[in-house]
């Protein structure tokens, strides 16, 4: 083999080999940013699950909150048809007593 063509040969193997280099290096950062995209989709994604968490909370805690006012609404409602009903008793439990102790 001739001079030229080893020189030749090792100028291809360098390039190869500095090709080899590059992609590598270039493999490391595609698979670096794939990573810190990754990281970052997470997070975004945790924040806005998050937001949404406190989002449902929240209308759950007003929805909750307008159930216990009607049903405050309700109780108080039942509470004065009882005491009605109990005055209207109340006269007639007087007026059964007074009977009969006049009569007695």
């Amino acid at each position: 083999m001739s001079l030229e063509a080893i020189q030749k040969v090792t100028e291809a193997e360098q390039v190869a080999r500095e090709r080899r280099a590059e992609a590598a290096e270039e493999a490391k950062r595609i698979v670096a940013d794939a990573e810190r995209a990754g990281r970052q989709l997470v997070q975004d994604q945790r924040a806005r699950a998050e937001e949404e968490a406190k989002a449902m909370l929240a209308d759950a805690e007003v929805q909750a909150e307008k159930r216990v006012e009607q049903i405050l609404a309700d109780n108080a409602a039942k509470c004065e048809a009882l005491k009605q009903d109990a005055r209207q008793r109340l006269d007639k439990a007087a007026g059964l007593i007074v009977g009969r102790v006049g009569s007695s």
